[in-house]
């Protein structure tokens, strides 16, 4: 294995051994959200008021994904109106502020913790989005960094080392490659930054069915209702030890449901009616957010949110990657076949996603 395909790890994933076969419990109905989706509502929720954060434009990381990647290879649009975000939420946990979070303080650079393809499909009254495991093990195409030059290509990298190694345009080259899925947009989302976000609309509010202690987290949490500040908001996105079988498998669960519930907090908020909060809101939101060139600003971010109204976040889905343990190593996921191929075949086609490509044999299905 060349020096470029080695994973970049964040600790070690449990063994084969360790590891519980029981299938994550169904959550119910509308648990399923992403953080991208949410800040596009957010935005869109000041409705024509939109104008007024026009200053807050400057707060918008923009980067640029198509001059990086060869239109020639790139699979084909749509053959619809459809649209396909790929949302990352990065995290960094440099600084002093991440030491209570067991960040350490000392750790450079950003690492993508999260990854979901969200499929928007023509007419725009529904959503999935597919979450991708950042211990799967891909084939990273030869992608340009930020400096020109080339990094080649390497198989068997942990898929969230793509990020920190060469950057956001070789995710979107990498997911592009994994899936036929042509990537309309890029969305990422600092989880570090976020955090001021939830403290800016008074904390969120989550249902913990079992307790959870994760020390490299720093969460502690009884079974039942927990109103979330901005700082144990990012210890529960971040937490693995302390759920499940300690893997990222089940973290992603918990994304998810912090994802929805902060969702409906931002829509309890009476954002017409307090500008000065609004602003505050609209200020952490952006402050976090990093998007393609097309999409880097208010004005682009509303319109294409209101594009969207007629989604339901009630009727959005979220489905995880179909995986299953590497032979070889244990501690790390491959895509399980054939039913990640029937999954992405699906989004490519704007097709109903069969039932049988939403179960993971990592997790008992």
């Amino acid at each position: 294995m060349s020096h470029d395909s080695v994973p970049q790890d964040q600790g070690p994933a449990p063994r084969a051994g360790s590891r519980k076969k029981k299938a994550p419990r169904k959550r119910r109905r509308g648990l399923k959200i992403t953080l991208g989706i949410v800040l596009v509502l957010l935005i869109a929720a000041g409705g024509t008021a939109y104008w007024m954060y026009r200053d807050l434009d400057n707060n918008i990381t923009a980067v640029d994904i198509d001059s990086k990647l060869d239109e020639k290879e790139r699979p084909e649009k749509l053959p619809t109106s459809g649209q396909n975000l790929l949302v990352l939420g990065s995290d960094s946990r440099a600084g002093a502020e991440n030491k209570e979070l067991g960040g350490g303080g000392s750790v450079s650079g950003a690492r993508s913790d999260t990854a979901m393809v969200v499929h928007i499909p023509e007419g725009r009254t529904e959503a999935v989005a597919v979450s991708i495991p950042r211990d799967t093990l891909v084939t990273r195409p030869e992608c340009v960094k930020s400096d020109g030059s080339t990094m080649a290509s390497a198989d068997r990298v942990m898929f969230n080392s793509v990020y920190s190694q060469v950057g956001p345009a070789c995710v979107v080259k990498t997911v592009e490659k994994m899936s036929g899925v042509r990537i309309d947009h890029y969305l990422e989302i600092n989880f570090a930054g976020f955090k001021g976000l939830v403290d800016a609309i008074g904390g969120v509010t989550v249902e913990v069915d079992e307790p959870i202690k994760d020390s490299s987290s720093g969460l502690d949490l009884s079974a039942g209702t927990h109103k979330l500040n901005g700082t144990e908001s990012l210890a529960f996105v971040r937490t693995r030890h302390g759920i499940g079988d300690g893997s990222d498998l089940g973290r992603i669960g918990l994304q998810q449901q912090f994802m929805f519930a902060l969702l409906k907090e931002v829509k309890k908020q009476d954002l017409l009616g307090s500008p000065t909060k609004s602003y505050k809101i609209a200020s952490a939101a952006t402050e976090s957010l990093t998007t393609d060139s097309s999409l880097a600003s208010l004005t682009s971010l509303a319109e294409f949110a209101r594009s969207m109204n007629g989604v339901d976040p009630s009727t959005m889905e979220t489905i995880m990657l179909p995986v299953e343990y590497d032979k070889a190593d244990p501690n790390r996921v491959v895509a399980a076949h054939p039913q990640s191929d029937d999954l992405w075949k699906a989004v490519r086609t704007d097709a109903t996603i069969p039932e049988s490509a939403k179960k993971s044999p990592a997790t008992g299905g």
